[in-house]
């Protein structure tokens, strides 16, 4: 496996985040903390976890178990559905670093902008008000369309270092990306492989052959050249090795434009603009 050491990104605020991360998305609690510090073993520097999924704790427990100086790793995490009042908001933040343990984490999301539930705008100043008090080192947004960051830019102080969304293939989301960077907004992508549907697509398949990679590394490494910071997810020891293998190849101009021209405006997930869910 290659030892060609994962690219970093400048955030707007002067943070850098590595280009390549560890997700963390429904792998169960009791499992996190094995997948964590296999990937943490692997090379990986950057973990994503949030508090709706339940596996913070782990999280924690692999960063603090590993021996990496806590200065070389990145960690973000992401505000729970349930707590977008500003006073409950804060208290969550608190939670968070409780359960994760780690003195402070280095990105801190709303996780969904809710558009009819509470006011998304009156959660970010909650935010600022997380990262004056400097235990966290870069707040920002998830699933946040350009007409909510246009809202938050014009009503508040600190435009976000980030924006995650969903992005792969099927999904492209050129136009969102381009407003991001406008914006000095940095674009991570969530789902990058589409839960897998992109795989065993044609082009896909046809580039792997050609650059004698797997699919997945293909798709992966068209998210780098792109500039998406990107954190896949496996509890496979293999598949998380391969997954971190992305920088020992690159993809041609041909080939990048033909798996962009993939777009099918096709999202695994919720529509952003209407998606309200509080779990219970």
């Amino acid at each position: 496996m290659t030892t060609t050491p994962v690219p970093t990104i400048t955030l707007n605020n002067g943070v850098e985040i590595p280009q390549l991360g560890f997700g963390v998305f429904q792998i169960p609690p009791a499992e996190t903390k094995d997948a964590t510090a296999k990937a943490l073993e692997v090379g990986y520097r950057h973990i994503d976890t949030a508090e709706m999924y339940g596996n913070e704790e782990g999280v924690g427990q692999a960063v603090r178990a590993s021996g990496i100086p806590r200065e070389e790793l990145f960690v973000t995490s992401k505000l729970n559905n349930g707590f977008h009042a500003p006073e409950d908001a804060l208290a969550a933040f608190e939670v968070t670093l409780g359960t994760l343990d780690i003195d402070y984490v280095d990105l801190f999301l709303i996780h969904w902008p809710l558009p009819n539930v509470g006011d998304f705008v009156e959660t970010w100043k909650a935010m600022e008000h997380m990262y004056e008090g400097g235990k966290v080192r870069a707040i920002g947004v998830s699933n946040f369309q350009p007409h909510h960051l246009n809202r938050l830019m014009a009503e508040t102080t600190v435009i976000p270092a980030v924006n995650q969304i969903e992005i792969h293939p099927y999904l492209t989301q050129d136009a969102l990306r381009a407003f991001d960077r406008e914006h000095e907004i940095a674009t991570e992508a969530w789902s990058p492989i589409a839960q897998g549907k992109v795989l065993t697509d044609p082009v896909v398949e046809r580039i792997a052959r050609r650059v004698e990679q797997s699919p997945a590394q293909v798709v992966l490494r068209w998210h780098i050249q792109r500039g998406d910071i990107v954190f896949p997810k496996s509890v496979t020891a293999e598949r998380v090795e391969e997954n971190f293998d992305l920088f020992g190849f690159e993809l041609g101009d041909a080939d990048m434009s033909d798996l962009s021209s993939l777009n099918k405006d096709e999202r695994t997930g919720p529509d952003p603009d209407h998606f309200n869910y509080i779990p219970e």
